[in-house]
C-alpha cells in the first residue's frame, strides 16, 4: 500500500478532528470490509463519545474524495475498504457473509484480453463471486 489513509487525508486538506482521526485509524487497521456500524463499534472502544453520525459523515466524505471504496456484497450493507489497497477480487460466502480476498493472474489476463477483443483498454474492474461452501465427503 502507498501512503497511510491519514497521510492521504492530510494531503487533500481534510480538517482532521480527533474523532475523524479515530475513524480513520479504525479504517486503516481493518483487515476486513467493515460497515459503518462496525466502524462505529470499533471507534467506541477508542473514544466512547464518538457518535454514529460522525462515523457516517466521515466515511461518506472519505468515499466522496476517492479515499475509500464502497462495496455491496448483497447483504444490504455498504462495506468499505481503503481505495489504495493492492488489487484483489472477492468471493462472498452467501450463507455466512464471510468475504475472501483473492488474486488470480489467469483471471486478470483473461479480463484484459476480453476488453481488448471488444476494443477497450482495461483501466480497472471489480470481480465479486458469490457461493456456498462445497460439502465435504465423509472420507475427507
Amino acid at each position: 500500500m502507498s501512503e497511510s489513509l491519514l497521510k492521504r487525508c492530510q494531503s487533500v486538506g481534510i480538517r482532521l478532528t480527533e474523532q475523524r482521526r479515530v475513524v480513520i485509524r479504525v479504517l486503516e487497521n481493518s483487515a476486513d470490509h467493515p460497515n459503518v456500524v462496525e466502524v462505529h463499534v470499533r471507534a467506541l472502544q477508542i473514544d466512547p463519545q464518538i457518535s454514529i453520525a460522525t462515523v457516517y459523515r466521515t466515511v461518506k466524505l472519505l468515499e466522496e474524495l476517492g479515499l475509500l471504496e464502497k462495496y455491496d456484497f448483497g447483504d444490504g450493507l455498504s462495506r468499505y475498504e481503503d481505495a489504495e489497497r493492492e488489487h484483489h477480487d472477492h468471493l462472498i460466502d452467501i450463507k455466512s457473509g464471510q468475504v475472501f480476498e483473492f488474486c488470480n493472474e489467469q483471471l486478470e489476463t483473461l479480463q484484459v484480453g476480453i476488453a481488448k477483443r471488444l476494443g477497450f483498454e482495461l483501466r480497472g474492474h471489480r470481480l465479486e463471486l458469490y457461493g456456498v461452501p462445497l460439502k465435504k465427503k465423509q472420507n475427507e
